[in-house]
């Protein structure tokens, strides 16, 4: 499931970031992946062990944690600490999968079920810098508005169009999710976005909670936690 979730950060806290990344020191982001995927990488990151990088990732997970829709589709159960990188002058991420399973510290790991990335700098600051997700339906092209957030299975084949003008700013994490089924994560949101229009929408307050039940009752089945 391709979900555009928006308004992830607020202005305050997307000024705030924006403004520590002005002066922040990038490293190649190589670094960070392994042989297949430095082939094919051209982009920089925070470092891994950065205080700011830790510091405006617990921005970032603070936003999600407060956001429905977001915890609606992920279904979070783990996240790996957010990390920050920077696409300037030609740079791009050839096509490639995300790994399974990503470290999250010295004894812990994250199996890798969704893929997320927050854009951090608006449309119009630079050309290029596409998300590109490919699966059976062909390829979407993403570029959000900065502070909205796109959500992809973690399987997707996908890759990061070059930056030709500016500066592509932006925050990426993966998601160990209480439902590691990307179909059954899919019916999951439908059906919670169907009964949260029925209770706007007033409906039978007796057909509302049976549909809730059914929910929760499918979650009960398919969740690991």
């Amino acid at each position: 499931m391709l979900l555009h979730v928006p308004e992830i950060l607020t202005r305050d806290e997307l000024a705030r970031v924006r403004h520590a990344l002005e002066s922040a020191e990038w490293t190649d982001g190589r670094e960070t992946v392994g042989v297949q995927g430095a082939r094919v990488k051209r982009n920089e990151q925070l470092a891994d062990a950065s205080p700011l990088k830790a510091e405006l990732g617990r921005v970032v997970l603070a936003a999600l944690q407060r956001n429905p829709l977001y915890f609606a589709a992920a279904l979070p159960l783990k996240t790996l600490m957010p990390r920050f990188n920077r696409y300037t002058d030609g740079g791009e991420y050839g096509f490639h999968v995300d790994g399974a399973v990503m470290r999250a510290g010295a004894d812990a790991h994250v199996r890798s079920d969704v893929s997320a990335t927050l854009f951090l700098a608006e449309p119009s600051e630079y050309d290029g810098g596409e998300l590109i997700v490919s699966d059976t339906y062909g390829e979407h092209e993403v570029k959000l508005p900065a502070g909205d957030l796109i959500v992809y299975p973690a399987s997707s084949l996908h890759r990061v169009a070059p930056v030709t003008r500016g500066a592509r700013l932006a925050s990426f994490f993966w998601v160990q999710s209480m439902v590691r089924d990307d179909a059954r994560r899919r019916l999951l949101f439908e059906m919670d976005r169907s009964i949260e229009a029925l209770r706007r929408d007033g409906a039978d307050t007796g057909a509302v909670l049976s549909l809730t039940g059914i929910y929760h009752n499918l979650l009960r089945q398919w969740a690991e936690v």
